[in-house]
């Protein structure tokens, strides 16, 4: 229910704001058309502000602002990582000897990590002893189990070789002997029988007697046939048998061996690395550790030579302004630059020159410096170095603003300067000893020419002129004008901006874009008020160089100021007023918009049209929508 009426307010504060800055523009096209003509051949010199040229010695500097600082210093900075608290600050401006406190940071909690650290050094110490010992104990196991493996491979290879060559041979004669023995023993046997069946059958031995001697031929016949048994078992059999055993016996030696010296390998290259790994972490323990050592150390920070002790904070600038000044209890971060100590007693001076003036401005170029702290002086200097890169910093803040770092060196030992001293410095350009100029006001570019308007009796005329540089309040003019002439010091704007059909025909459109906005009850425009630019420096009588002589850079006009495009300005401020009342405006409220407009270069212009067009099309999409 509420939104409603507050997309409306919205709605008609945009059109009332965009109406009052595109009507500005239209009333200054209406009035220079309507008077270019009768105004050119109707006002006199003595109506209008006149200059009469002059010839003269012309110097064309750039003034700029800067910061005194040493120009070789000792920069300490904090050392200690992630922040800091100061518990101990010396006094800025106490001039030290070498060796002496400056600062000391808090580093209790870096002592309570250093015990942590310390016993986490013994333990891997230890751990680490107890890796080599084991490493050692790997070593000698190995080496045994080795030797013991070795040593049963030895003794299956000879107990084959002692087999082949020694029992086998030893065996199989015994047992051939044994048969051989065995035969004799049967047939003396035989022999005794056949005597004994002779005496037995002749009566002369008994029958008992005769058995005898049978059963001993018997038993000879059966130890016979045991013992050629046992001979061809040793030969077929058991021969065989004990060469496999042997030779297997050897196999298995030779594989346990190489078993014993793969895990012996093994174990040793485990210990080995275990031992690496518990010295790694030993050694990132003590590294630690006296990284820790270093940090406290370096909790104290002692001057490195003599000198005098500036903050950092005194003699720089942060992108959010002017930073805290350097304190005790202040929280300091890594890297951050806490005291200058000059080296010398020769200064520079740092200066952020506007990138309008860059083209200007080379390498040894004479400065004239003058310093708040030292009234009445002035120090001069040239300049020594210029960035080639706009400051980041500026750009940060502001987009449309880039200035280029600049550093000026000061002539003589600056012994009334200290660091960090305010200045404004003047960048001698160029100086001509006899030459004519006029106000910068006086110029315009019709056609993109220089011109200006000449009194003629009570006429102006129009004439193109050769200029030169200029020091933002007065132009030389090396041809196009003779000394004593009378030029207009305020050109009617219109005679530029009709002659250019370019920008008419963008009048023209922010003209259409007025029109569109009176058939057009929806068009919802935000309100965009330009800015000033901080570059643009301020010339004669408050007027701007942008849009007369050309030389200067662009700067917006004052949208905020009374009897501006702003509520303040004609038709501002009416409720529900959507046109101006063009005919109740006075010759000076016409002529302040007339000069504003002036102000503004065709980049300024080219980004409102584009601007105004942007802003119709998406207010048109939503009303769409």
């Amino acid at each position: 229910m509420n939104a409603s009426p507050n997309k409306a307010q919205v709605s008609l504060l945009n059109r009332r704001s965009i109406w009052l800055a595109a009507a500005a523009i239209v009333v200054i096209v209406g009035i220079s058309y309507a008077t270019i003509n009768t105004r050119l051949q109707t006002e006199s010199s003595q109506d209008q502000p006149i200059f009469e040229v002059q010839k003269g010695s012309l110097t064309v500097s750039i003034p700029v602002s800067g910061t005194i600082q040493a120009r070789n210093k000792e920069i300490i900075k904090n050392e200690l990582e992630g922040s800091s608290t100061i518990i101990y600050l010396i006094p800025e401006g106490t001039r030290v000897k070498e060796g002496e406190l400056l600062i000391e940071l808090d580093a209790s909690q870096l002592i309570d990590d250093r015990v942590e650290q310390n016993i986490k050094v013994q333990n891997a110490e230890a751990a680490y002893i107890q890796a080599r010992e084991n490493l050692a104990i790997e070593t000698n196991q190995a080496q045994s189990d080795i030797e013991l493996a070795q040593l049963t491979y030895d003794f299956a290879v000879q107990d084959l070789v002692k087999y082949e060559e020694g029992t086998y041979p030893t065996d199989l004669k015994d047992m051939q002997s044994n048969v051989s023995t065995i035969q004799e023993e049967l047939e003396l046997a035989r022999q005794d029988l056949g005597w004994s069946k002779t005496l037995y059958e002749e009566k002369y031995l008994s029958l008992s007697e005769y058995q005898s001697d049978q059963l001993k031929v018997y038993k000879s016949e059966q130890s016979l046939e045991v013992a050629k048994a046992k001979l061809e078992l040793l030969k077929t059999y058991d021969y065989k048998r004990q060469i496999a055993q042997l030779e297997s016996d050897i196999s298995q030696a030779e594989m346990a061996l190489d078993r014993t010296k793969r895990q012996a390998n093994a174990n040793i290259v485990q210990a080995s690395a275990d031992l690496q790994a518990k010295l790694a972490e030993y050694e990132q323990q003590q590294s630690k550790l006296s990284k820790l050592d270093d940090q406290i150390s370096k909790a104290k920070i002692y001057a490195p030579m003599d000198g005098l002790v500036v903050y950092a904070t005194s003699v720089r600038m942060s992108f959010r302004g002017n930073e805290e000044p350097l304190d005790e209890g202040q929280q300091v971060r890594e890297r951050q630059e806490l005291i200058h100590l000059p080296t010398t007693s020769s200064f520079v001076v740092d200066a952020k020159v506007p990138e309008s003036s860059l083209e200007k401005i080379r390498l040894g170029l004479p400065v004239r410096i003058t310093v708040d702290a030292v009234p009445g002086k002035v120090f001069t200097g040239k300049v020594s170095t210029i960035a080639p890169l706009p400051n980041a910093q500026s750009i940060f803040m502001n987009p449309d603003l880039k200035v280029y770092d600049t550093q000026i060196l000061i002539d003589g030992n600056g012994d009334d300067l200290r660091s960090g001293m305010g200045c404004q410095a003047e960048i001698i350009v160029d100086y001509f000893e006899d030459t004519m100029y006029v106000p910068v006001q006086a110029v315009l570019r019709i056609g993109g020419k220089p011109t200006v308007f000449v009194a003629k009796g009570d006429e102006w005329e129009q004439r193109e002129v050769d200029l030169g540089p200029d020091n933002n309040r007065l132009a030389q003019i090396k041809s196009g004008l003779k000394e004593g002439e009378v030029v207009w010091l305020t050109p009617p704007l219109a005679a530029a901006e009709i002659s250019d059909d370019e920008r008419f025909r963008e009048s023209n459109d922010i003209t259409k874009i007025i029109e569109d906005a009176n058939n057009n009850q929806n068009l919802n425009l935000p309100v965009q008020t330009p800015r000033r630019s901080e570059t643009a420096p301020q010339n004669m009588d408050g007027a701007r160089r942008g849009g007369r002589t050309g030389e200067g850079r662009s700067n917006r006009p004052n949208m905020d100021q009374q009897g501006s495009m702003g509520q303040g300005g004609p038709g501002g401020g009416r409720p529900g007023g959507n046109r101006p009342d063009f005919q109740n405006m006075t010759p000076e409220q016409r002529q302040q918009m007339q000069q504003r407009f002036q102000n503004m270069s065709q980049e300024e212009r080219d980004s409102m049209r584009r601007r105004f067009q942007q802003d119709r099309n998406q207010s048109q999409q939503d009303g769409g929508q």
